[in-house]
Order: structure tokens, then C-alpha cells, then sequence
């Protein structure tokens, strides 16, 4: 039986070999006239092509007009003369050498000027120099850097913070810090330029809701929520933020956050809060929009901030949970590949912070001269004019009731309106957008900006100005 078995086996065993020799054989010659083929074969069919004559390619080389790399720029583009500011930007701001009542720069609190900040930043000069010259993960940490980052949390009440050398790149930054592609995000349609910027870098769905308008958010959300209900799976690991300002810079308006959060919570959204504008002016001891509407901060998962307007100086800084802020120290891009902030404007901010929680009356008086502007601002309706912007906060849109149809005639209006304020010693300017580049159009204005020092007399002046502009340039 064992024997017989043995030779039969192995018959089979040699005739499988062959069988399979034969096949791969046959395959592999196969493949081998198949390459051969693919790399020798055209990439394209080729078609008969007529062939110029050389009289015919003079006339195509002769008739043919390169465009222009730049586009022509007319004479009396703005742009062309760009105004010169010589000294400080307190107060007062000296323009093309004429003393202006300053309504164009963000010096809420009015710490360009003041001279124990200056003498803060001059002691930084004399022990660090004028910079780290280095990125915060490297060699650009500083102690005053650990120092400022450490009162920022104090003073919003937060575990941590992290600081920024540059104000529009702390958000931009933040926001693909932890939104990614496939996550969506609900935005404010008039959020400003370094949010827009965060959310092209997030490569996130953006879904954007009507400016302060909660239900039609709402309505937003519910409709992702039906097609989130389509494929379970893919809404499991779909991540939801909401991203919103305080003070919109390009409206003036505060924000509903409480109906805001309200809806974040319900839908399960991480919010991120832009506090650029209402930090250091909202609520009666500067902490923001979140005090102003008396609500817990730790309700807010990130809120962002500048050093660039009511402190005075120059960067921007994230505070929240440890967790939230220690993920920035690495995917931040603006944090991880930008020299750090440098030490003098470090100690001007902390300084401008320090005078802040000393001195909480500066934002009563802020509020009080936020009021006496809205006032006097409101009642140039009759003048061709209207406003936008809370009572309260610091930044005011002013709009021309009756503008030209054509938006290059409109821009053009509005800085004429600025150049006559300018040569009557009132520096107010137009807001300037990249409009090709905005998520929005953005409508042309005269953005006015308040600081503790201004006065009644101040003011009324400034509203005779803009009340003669409307009579030199028939506005009503």
C-alpha cells in the first residue's frame, strides 16, 4: 500500500509543477508585451497640424499684446500718496506735519504714550536688547515671555496662555491648530481678515450665518445635523467649531454670547472667541465679553486676544484650559516657526496690563467717552451719515446714507471725506478690505475709533468737521 501511494504522489506532485510552470510562463510573457507596449506606445494621438508660414507667424507675433504684470495705477491712487506720521500715535498724531485729533488708531487706553510703559520698555532695552532673535521652542524664550504669559491667565481668569509676536497670526494660527479638513466650522459672515485667514489654513468645511443673527445659525446647524442623521459614521468623527468675535472690527457690533453658547453647547461645538477688540475695553474691569455678559469663562474652549489695541504694544496671546493651550506650543504654526516677541514689547504689554487691574477706572472713562462718540455720531443722520457700532464699544463704521452706485466712485468719496478731516486736524480713514480676497463684500466706511482721552470739546469738533464734509461734498 505504501509503495504504491509514494510514486503516484509524486506523479501528481510533478504534473501540478508543470501545470503551473505553464501559466506563469503564460502570464508572465504577457506582462512583459504589455510593458513594452505601454512605454513604447504615444501619450497622445496625433492629429495633422498645419503649419505656419513665416508671414503668418509675424502677423499672430505682431498682433499679439503681452497683459501687463502690474496693472496700470492711476495718479491719484491713495496708494501713491501714502500719508507720513511723524512721532507718537497718542492723543494727538502728528500727519504730513499737521496735528490731528487721533480718531484712527487703536489706543483705547491710550498706552502708546504713556510714560511708565515707555519707561518699562526702555529698562527691557537696556538688559535684553531689541530682540530674541529666535522661535519660542528654540532660543526666544525669554523669563519676562513666561512672566507676561503667567498674568495673562491671572487676569482671565485661565489656567494657561501662550504668547503670540504677531497679532493677526495668533488666530490664524489657532484656528488649524485644531480644526482639520472634514471638520466644519460655524462663522460670523463679517469676522475679520486673520479669522478668514485661520480658516482657508484649516482646509475645514466653513459654514457662515448671518452677521449676529442666532436663528439663522440655528437654522445652519440643524440642517447639518439632517445630514449628519445620513451617515452616522462619518458625524462621529466630524469635530464642530464655532468661531465668532467680541467687538467685530468690521462692524462695531458686540456679540450675542449667550445665545451663542447656548447653541455651541447644544450642538456640541468647541467655541473659539476672538477677543481683539473687547479685550482691555468690555466689561467694567477690561476682561472682556464674557464679564460684560457675566458669563464663566471656562464656558469658552479657547479665547484669543491682541496686545496690539488696548495694551498698546505689539502681539497677541491665547488663553484657556492647559490642555487647550500646551496643543498651540506645538501646531501653532505662528507660536513654533516665528521669532518670539521681543523683550520690550513683552514688558510694555505686561506693564499696560499691570496699569489696567491698578487703575479699573480707565474702563469706566473709556465707556463714558464710547457713549459721548455713539451720541454725537448718531446725530449726524441728518447729514448724510449712518452708524454702525454698540454704545459701548470702541469702534465705530460711519456710512454714507446715499453712496455712489459705483464702489470705485464710493472708496474714492470716502477718502476724499478723510483727506478733508485730515486738513481740518481730525486723522479719521476709511477702512480698508481686501476685497478680493474677502469671504464677504464689505461695505466701504469711515471707521472711528475711541480713547480715554478725548474730550466733549474733542468730540463736538470732530463732528463739525464730518458735518462740513457732508455740506463739501453734498452728501445729504
Amino acid at each position: 500500500m505504501g509503495s504504491y501511494w509514494l510514486p503516484t504522489s509524486i506523479n501528481g506532485f510533478l504534473g501540478d509543477i508543470k501545470d503551473a510552470s505553464l501559466l506563469h510562463f503564460v502570464l508572465e510573457g504577457f506582462l512583459v508585451a504589455w510593458l513594452i507596449w505601454f512605454i513604447f506606445r504615444k501619450s497622445y494621438k496625433s492629429h495633422h497640424r498645419h503649419s505656419l508660414s513665416k508671414e503668418e507667424e509675424d502677423k499672430i507675433i505682431s498682433e499679439w499684446t503681452p497683459e501687463p504684470l502690474v496693472k496700470s495705477t492711476p495718479q491719484d491712487h491713495p496708494a501713491l500718496k501714502p500719508h507720513v506720521v511723524t512721532g507718537k500715535a497718542g492723543h494727538y498724531i502728528d500727519v504730513d506735519g499737521k496735528p490731528c485729533l487721533n480718531l484712527a488708531t487703536h489706543n483705547y487706553l491710550s498706552f502708546v504714550d504713556k510714560p511708565q510703559v515707555e519707561e518699562c520698555a526702555i529698562q527691557s532695552i537696556r538688559k535684553y536688547g531689541v530682540g530674541s532673535c529666535g522661535p519660542r521652542g528654540f532660543y526666544g524664550t525669554v523669563d519676562v515671555h513666561l512672566e507676561l504669559e503667567e498674568k495673562l491667565a491671572k487676569f482671565m481668569g485661565m489656567e494657561e496662555a501662550c504668547v503670540y509676536a504677531y497679532g493677526f497670526s495668533t488666530v490664524a494660527s489657532a484656528i488649524p491648530a485644531y480644526a482639520k479638513r472634514n471638520d466644519i466650522i460655524f462663522v460670523d459672515e463679517q469676522v475679520n481678515f486673520a479669522i478668514q485667514k485661520g480658516l482657508d489654513a484649516s482646509r475645514s468645511r466653513i459654514c457662515y450665518f448671518k452677521h449676529n443673527d442666532v436663528e439663522d445659525l440655528e437654522k445652519l446647524m440643524l440642517e447639518f445635523e439632517a445630514e449628519a442623521g445620513k451617515n452616522p459614521r462619518k458625524a462621529k468623527v466630524t469635530r464642530r467649531f464655532l468661531v465668532i468675535e467680541g467687538i467685530y472690527m468690521n462692524t462695531g457690533k458686540i456679540c450675542p454670547l449667550p445665545a451663542l453658547l447656548e447653541l455651541a453647547h447644544r450642538f456640541k461645538c468647541r467655541t473659539i472667541l476672538d477677543e481683539n477688540v473687547s479685550f482691555g475695553t468690555l466689561g467694567e474691569t477690561g476682561r472682556g465679553v464674557t464679564e460684560f455678559y457675566n458669563i464663566n469663562r471656562a464656558d469658552v474652549d479657547l479665547i484669543v486676544g491682541s496686545m496690539e489695541w488696548a495694551l498698546g504694544s505689539i502681539g497677541g496671546f491665547c488663553v484657556g484650559s492647559s490642555f487647550i493651550v500646551e496643543h498651540q506650543r506645538l501646531s501653532g504654526l505662528g507660536y513654533c516657526f516665528s521669532a518670539s516677541l521681543p523683550p520690550l514689547l513683552t514688558s510694555a504689554a505686561m506693564a499696560s496690563l499691570e496699569e489696567i487691574e491698578k487703575n479699573p477706572e480707565l474702563i469706566t472713562v473709556l465707556h463714558k467717552q464710547c457713549q459721548l462718540v455713539h451720541d454725537a455720531l448718531a446725530n449726524l443722520s441728518e447729514f448724510g451719515y449712518s452708524m454702525s457700532g454698540d454704545i459701548q464699544s470702541p469702534v465705530k463704521h460711519l456710512y454714507l446714507t446715499n453712496p455712489p452706485q459705483d464702489a470705485e466712485k464710493h472708496r474714492s468719496l470716502l477718502h476724499s471725506i478723510s483727506q478733508y478731516c485730515i486738513k481740518n486736524g481730525v486723522a479719521i480713514i476709511p477702512a480698508s478690505y481686501l476685497d478680493h480676497m474677502e469671504a464677504r463684500p464689505r461695505t466701504p466706511s469711515l471707521r472711528i475709533t475711541v480713547n480715554v482721552d478725548l474730550t466733549p470739546a474733542e468730540v463736538e469738533a470732530a463732528s463739525k468737521v464730518l458735518q462740513q464734509a457732508s455740506s463739501e461734498f453734498s452728501l445729504s
